[in-house]
Parts: structure tokens; C-alpha cells; sequence
């Protein structure tokens, strides 16, 4: 195999392919990009055995062939490249010789026989939306997936296609964070799925600003393509649980409040907690909230922010971190807080179709 490259090109799709190779994998061969060369192609692939990425690239290819070379080393090389000129030629041992400028090297890998072939895939249905408004639905809702293992379903995104509507969800049972897209979608194509978080996150840095993606589902696999990516994962096996049973149907108080103000005072106010288990007071007066946090062994921190608001007076306590996750992902200037009292769940809203429930922490 013997190719020639822009330094940028292959840098770009490698960065989109190497995040998913793990760098402590029982299987080498795990920790290598397979390189592909033909038709005018340089076709690379990164697997982990349950989520599979794949980009094509335009080369100058003076001879066809397949190798595998170890992928972050790979791509450490590329990066500091003294040339825009990538010239690479691999042996029938699978070592590649790498030339830029007045750099060469020579890169040992493995053959490409044992690399893992891509996933068979028979298409149940397909859907489409925007880039942007998958990679903005998943970066609104993944937050909130469970990083506990015992209960595998909540580790990853519901995708609910149904009623012409995407819904997506994530939960770990103290936080929910929803989302629903109107999509044009046939009238049996209705499914759940589970996408798992290492594939919503793969997502989320691959997916662009312009251009559309298509969702291809199976009854085990998602797929998802999009510009010249390819990007297949299996699906979280299981029943997710009925979400809507913890959405509260109403709330007796609702807050309105300018989201970056809340954002920082509760970012400024938590500085004196070191506990993950911690929590922020809230007490909410007529057009007035006051956030108080305190540690015994570092001392405590109060601040008010402005709100309209003129129900009745309620003190209710959240994990500042659960509290501040969705106002970081919004673009909204306003969002709203629904609450009955201390004890039941908080709702975030805002001006799109958006909602997340945060469950109260009990305090003396």
C-alpha cells in the first residue's frame, strides 16, 4: 500500500475515528485505526467491538492495499508533522514508513486480517433530522444517563420514535433530562431504542453544524450516517422504564429566572463544597432567591439573584451539580423553575421542548 496525503486530512479523520479505541484492550489489535487504500480512497476504521466508526478521505493512492497501525500513536505522529505532504508506504510486514519534509519514520502494525470485520447491518427503519438538532437533542439530554453498571438500560439515550415525534430521555434515577423533536417519520416505523453513552458521545463530537444525519435502526443495532461518517453501535438490551410516571403532571409555583445568573451563582456558591453527596439551599421569597451552601471544615457561601416570582415562600435543597448540568447545555435566556415544596421534585423548563426533573435533597 502506498499513499500520499494533506497533513490536515488525515489529521481530521483520525481525530474522528480514535476516540473510541481503548488505550487498555485485551485485544491489540483494538488499539489500531485499519487504513484502507483504493478507488482514489483512503478509508479508515476504529472499533471497540460495540461501537464501530468509520470516514472516507480523498488520497493520491499510487498503490491499493489494507494494514492497521496503532491508532493514538498514529495520530500523535500526523499531528506534528513538519510538512503539509504525508507520504506513507506499508510493507508486506505491516510496517509503515512515514515521510513529511525531513521527517521519516517507520511505524510498526498488524495485519489487517484480524482487524474485526464491520457489523453486518439489516435496516428496520430509517429516520432524518439536521446535524445540529441531533448533536443539540443529545447534548440537552446525555448528562443525565446513569453511570451505574447494575442497571445498564439508564446507561445510556432513550430514543423513542412515535407520533411523529423523537423523544429522547436520560435518566439515573435522581435527574431526568427530555427532550422531543418533531420528525417526518412513516407511520409504522414506531421503536424504542437505547443508545449507549460511549456512541452519544462519539456522536456529539463528530456530528456538524450543516448537513443532514440518517438513523437506520435494527432489532440490536443503530446506525447512524452522516457527511462522509459512518457510525454503527450495538443497542442497550432491555425495557427502559416509564419516565413519564416522575414527571410531575403540575407544579403549584413557578419561578422565572435569567439562566446565566443562576448558572454562575450556583457555580460561585458550591466553591465551598467538596462533597459530590453536598447540597445547595434554595430559598425563594417574592421576586427574590437566595442560594446558601455551608461545610463545616471550609466554611459557607451565600448569594441572592433576582427572580420574578410572587407565589408563596419555599426553601428546597438540590445537588449543585444536577442543578447547574442543564443550564450549561441551554441557549435559552430564561428558564423556569416549577416546584411545590421541599419534598417534590423540581422542574426546569424553557421555551422550547425541553424539561428536566431534579429530585430534592432533604436538609435539617
Amino acid at each position: 500500500m502506498k499513499f500520499s496525503i494533506e497533513k490536515d486530512q488525515i489529521l481530521e479523520a483520525l481525530q474522528k475515528v480514535q476516540s473510541i479505541v481503548g488505550q487498555r484492550t485485551t485485544l491489540p489489535i483494538l488499539s489500531n485505526v485499519l487504513l484502507e487504500a483504493s478507488d482514489g480512497k483512503l478509508t479508515l476504521t476504529t472499533t471497540d467491538m460495540e461501537v464501530s466508526v468509520r470516514t472516507s478521505i480523498e488520497a493520491d493512492i499510487d498503490e491499493d492495499g489494507a494494514t492497521t497501525l496503532p491508532a493514538r500513536r498514529f495520530f500523535s505522529i500526523c499531528r506534528d508533522l513538519p510538512s503539509h505532504q504525508v507520504d506513507i508506504g506499508v510493507s508486506n510486514e505491516d510496517v509503515a514508513t512515514i515521510l513529511s519534509g525531513s521527517y521519516s519514520c517507520k511505524l510498526e502494525g498488524l495485519s489487517k486480517d484480524d482487524f474485526p470485520p464491520m457489523p453486518t447491518f439489516e435496516e428496520s427503519f430509517s429516520y432524518t433530522l439536521k446535524q445540529g438538532t441531533l448533536r443539540d437533542i443529545l447534548q440537552k439530554t446525555s448528562y443525565a444517563a446513569s453511570t451505574d453498571e447494575s442497571r445498564a438500560i439508564l446507561n445510556g439515550s432513550l430514543m423513542a420514535f412515535r407520533d411523529n415525534k423523537l423523544t429522547t430521555v436520560c435518566t439515573d434515577g435522581r435527574r431526568l433530562a427530555l427532550v422531543e423533536q418533531e420528525i417526518d417519520m412513516p407511520e409504522d416505523a414506531e421503536v424504542d431504542i437505547v443508545v449507549p453513552t460511549k456512541t452519544v458521545s462519539e456522536l456529539i463530537k463528530t456530528l456538524d453544524d450543516e448537513g443532514e444525519a440518517s438513523i437506520k435502526t435494527s432489532a440490536t443495532q443503530v446506525a447512524f450516517e452522516f457527511g462522509n461518517i459512518f457510525i454503527i453501535s450495538k443497542l442497550i438490551d432491555g425495557t427502559y422504564p416509564n419516565y413519564r410516571q416522575v414527571i410531575p403532571s403540575q407544579c403549584e409555583e413557578r419561578v422565572a429566572i435569567d439562566r446565566e445568573m443562576l448558572q454562575s451563582a450556583v457555580r460561585r456558591v458550591s466553591l465551598m463544597l467538596d462533597d459530590q453527596a453536598a447540597s445547595v439551599k434554595i430559598q425563594i421569597t417574592e421576586n427574590r432567591m437566595e442560594l446558601l451552601t455551608s461545610s463545616p471544615e471550609i466554611g459557607e457561601s451565600r448569594e441572592a439573584v433576582p427572580i420574578k416570582y410572587s407565589g408563596k415562600d419555599i426553601t428546597i435543597a438540590f445537588n449543585p451539580g444536577f442543578l447547574m448540568a442543564p443550564l450549561k447545555h441551554l441557549d435559552s435566556d430564561e428558564i423556569f423553575l416549577e416546584l411545590s415544596d421541599e419534598l417534590s421534585p423540581g422542574v426546569i423548563k424553557t421555551n422550547v421542548p425541553f424539561l428536566y426533573v431534579i429530585m430534592p435533597i432533604r436538609v435539617s
